[in-house]
């Protein structure tokens, strides 16, 4: 399985923040806001990785993470000239795709929990079509929702509905097969000139081949796409590393621990960084793995 990182977009609901800055660059905390869904796509097992961007911003995750190999990784860059909606994603990497299936995620989103990538890893092994993942929410108005009948099957889906239909927000994680570029190029954009992803997964569902993943207590979805929201996702990071001492998101520690590089290629490296809380934190980790 591949893995799809989409950063592109211009941020307008952060402005002014990201003007001069691309929203997926901000900090969440101590980070920078993908390196929590890198963390995820890792988490997953997945190396093969496509980057998209707009074409102005390009050049800045090429600095961030190279072409992965620092971390075990094979990072390929795509540009999004312009916003065309989650589905055309498929479309610009259709033929760094191939016939693989891909995990999608949104670089806006954070996700947090125990055994996260154990359950991930598990939905990637069990695919057969579409998998989303549905987390329970307060304010189902916000986000596209999934509905299920008594068998817990998805019968429905609805995009921010106005009428209470469902409190079951799909995430910005999807899992695709093959066949995912197809579905995407069937699709028509919708009144706002995108392509919609609930056009894409209403493909899968009408087959019957659309599952989902409940994330459930324990488990933490942040969409730090809002000021607010943002600020919230920081203080939350903030607060379980504080309790744990331990780091959400560190990717160098995420690498070695899947085998991917060893312990002395990173130390080597982080012995040229500043001396952050960061840096800091990733010496005396793989110091004692």
């Amino acid at each position: 399985m591949k893995g799809i990182l989409l950063a592109g977009g211009k941020g307008s609901r952060l402005n002014p923040m990201t003007f001069a800055v691309n929203k997926h660059l901000l900090p969440v905390y101590d980070k920078p806001m993908i390196y929590y869904s890198m963390s995820i796509l890792m988490l997953g097992g997945i190396r093969d990785i496509a980057l998209i961007s707009n074409p102005e911003d390009q050049h800045l995750f090429q600095r961030l993470f190279g072409d992965g190999s620092r971390l075990g990784l094979n990072i390929t860059y795509f540009v999004q000239e312009e916003a065309r909606g989650i589905p055309d994603a498929f479309l610009i990497t259709q033929d760094w795709l191939q016939d693989d299936d891909v995990c999608l995620i949104l670089g806006d989103n954070i996700f947090f929990g125990e055994s996260f990538g154990h359950k991930l890893s598990s939905a990637i092994s069990e695919l057969n079509g579409a998998t989303i993942f549905t987390q329970q929410v307060n304010n189902p108005q916000r986000f596209g929702v999934a509905c299920f009948d008594e068998h817990d099957n998805i019968t429905s889906l609805h995009e921010k509905p106005k009428e209470f239909i469902s409190n079951h927000a799909i995430t910005g994680l999807y899992l695709f097969d093959n066949q995912v570029a197809k579905f995407a190029a069937n699709t028509r954009p919708s009144g706002r000139g995108e392509l919609e992803i609930m056009d894409v997964l209403e493909q899968y569902r009408r087959q019957q081949r659309l599952s989902h993943t409940t994330l459930g207590r324990g488990f933490a979805w942040l969409d730090a796409g809002t000021a607010e929201s943002l600020l919230e996702a920081g203080s939350c990071i903030h607060t379980i590393e504080k309790m744990q001492g331990l780091k959400i998101a560190c990717l160098e520690e995420l690498a070695v621990r899947q085998g991917w590089c060893d312990k002395a290629t990173i130390l080597q490296h982080q012995a040229n960084q500043s001396q952050s809380a960061y840096d800091l934190y990733v010496q005396k980790i793989l110091e004692q793995m």
